[in-house]
């Protein structure tokens, strides 16, 4: 049963690795992505130990508004910077913490749905929620990671390169996610 729930946690984790990659290109320091990486794991146990106590009914009505939510939130940011990058000579350092903490927020919102699903099938909350947001946790801060050092290789306005990313990544998720 441990493997079955590391495995569902890597899985689960995966979508906000992948963001996690395009998020990493706004310029903020090491404090600010353990701090990201760290919301996206809290929301990440949050949300399916919520969707296991209240139960499938609530996960399955609020599972496919979920991941729109989560692609607009991901795409309007995006969608910001490019706007703010055009408009504005480049910062030193884009921190935004309305957006790098409402982001994992509204990405782990789909997991109430997968929460619900596991509280049927008999798993327990208190065991695999806190196992999922370690997980999420990790793969943020290396997608956090991967994502800063590819900004540093590609040598253009980093809040530009962070808003195109960001529009690029919000439009691929759902075929990332299968949704």
């Amino acid at each position: 049963m441990i493997w079955e729930i590391l495995i569902l946690g890597f899985v689960l984790s995966l979508d906000n690795f992948r963001v996690s990659i395009a998020l990493g290109t706004v310029p903020f320091g090491l404090k600010r992505a353990v701090q990201v990486a760290l919301t996206f794991g809290l929301w990440d146990a949050i949300m399916p130990l919520t969707g296991m106590l209240i139960g499938h009914q609530i996960g399955e009505s609020v599972g496919d508004v979920a991941d729109w939510v989560g692609v607009a939130a991901l795409g309007g940011y995006g969608l910001y910077l490019v706007i703010s990058a055009l408009r504005n000579g480049e910062p030193d350092q884009l921190d935004h913490p309305w957006a790098l903490f409402g982001i994992p927020l509204t990405l782990s919102l789909d997991n109430l749905l997968a929460g619900a699903s596991l509280g049927v099938l008999g798993l327990s909350p208190w065991f695999s929620a806190p196992v999922f947001g370690a997980i999420t946790a990790v793969m943020s801060l290396v997608g956090l990671r991967l994502g800063r050092a590819a900004a540093r290789l590609i040598r253009i306005r980093s809040d530009l390169l962070s808003g195109v990313t960001l529009i690029i990544a919000a439009a691929a998720l759902p075929l990332w996610s299968g949704g």
